[in-house]
């Protein structure tokens, strides 16, 4: 990287900042919430500087520049529904889209297992054969039986709570054992996939694959969208451990494991939507269009999260990472 052209770029950004900083305590509104904008814009102009080109004279302007910034945007009280909004206007979907690459992979292979391991367990009677007797697989798959009945044998909003609960454990895993290698991630993504692929090639044994859609796509489109997010913030996470670029192993990590953190807690919103769909549209009396539709309308509004108001935080300058004044303090870095 030229860094000449790089300091021409964003000179001007720097004396900006350098100029709100000098009048801290008598700023408007607009002006308070361009500080904090600059303040986390050259907070990462310095941190790519530390990783690509750590001139000496260059981080050390910037780091005395990020230090007042900072002091003087922590000098004011900032309400908690207001960090509420930024995060779910700025931090998780930037996360998202940030990280789209990897669970949109994610989200391809499990789905192409899932498919073939479906139509290969259908078409084998042996493998059928293997997973349920007649009588099991009768109680399984006929009008009524357990497959359908799964979605209201609780009170909807018990069984709403603990579908949350094991989903969040499950979004859990992927994320934060992602760094074993992201082995435990692909355990979790094949298991996920032999287990709907099994479900699936017994409905259609049973000549009864529509109602399997019908019981899994009003909830499933959201919820698997959300386990493919975590699985492949986790393979990231992984793959971080391995290769973690021009950055120091810890500094990467320190990086990415913050920002599982930020998607940990949007997820959490995320499937507690899927569950609560789970709970009260999957086995209630509307007709399969109907049920459908609304678990097709909470993905498209998902994606449309990601790619439009992610996308717009993330050409903004939001990288994903969690609140600045939780992530802790770096020391300059020599490449």
């Amino acid at each position: 990287m030229d860094v000449d052209v790089f300091v021409a770029a964003h000179q001007a950004e720097w004396n900006r900042l350098r100029e709100l900083v000098g009048r801290a305590g008598k700023l408007s509104g607009p002006d308070a919430d361009e500080l904090v904008t600059l303040y986390q814009r050259v907070a990462t102009h310095l941190s790519i500087i530390r990783s690509v080109a750590p001139d000496p004279v260059l981080v050390a302007h910037l780091s005395g520049l990020v230090a007042k910034a900072r002091s003087a945007v922590t000098g004011s009280h900032s309400p908690a529904w207001r960090e509420v909004g930024l995060f779910f206007t700025q931090r998780f979907p930037a996360a998202l889209y940030l990280s789209r690459r990897w669970w949109l992979a994610s989200a391809a292979v499990s789905i192409a297992v899932m498919a073939i391991a479906a139509v290969w367990i259908a078409g084998d009677p042996q493998v059928l054969a293997s997973l349920a007797s007649p009588e099991e697989f009768k109680d399984l798959t006929a009008p009524g039986g357990k497959y359908e009945t799964y979605y209201s044998s609780d009170p909807a909003g018990s069984f709403a709570a603990r579908v949350w609960t094991n989903n969040a454990w499950v979004a859990a895993t992927c994320l934060f054992l992602g760094v074993v290698l992201g082995l435990p991630v692909i355990y979790a993504l094949w298991a996920n996939s032999l287990n709907l692929a099994i479900g699936a090639a017994l409905m259609s044994s049973a000549g009864r694959l529509d109602v399997f859609f019908g019981l899994i796509l009003p909830h499933g489109l959201l919820e698997l969208t959300a386990v493919f997010v975590a699985a492949g913030t986790g393979l990231k996470l992984g793959w971080t451990v391995i290769d973690p670029g021009r950055r120091s192993r810890t500094k990467a990590l320190g990086e990415q494991g913050r920002s599982v953190v930020v998607m940990a807690l949007g997820l959490t919103v995320v499937l507690l939507i899927s569950g609560v769909i789970e709970g009260f549209v999957t086995p209630s009396g509307l007709p399969t269009w109907a049920r459908i539709g609304i678990g097709v309308i909470a993905e498209v509004a998902f994606l449309l999260y990601v790619f439009i108001v992610g996308r717009r935080a993330a050409k903004a300058g939001e990288v994903g990472d969690v609140d600045w004044r939780y992530a802790g303090d770096s020391r300059p870095e020599a490449g």
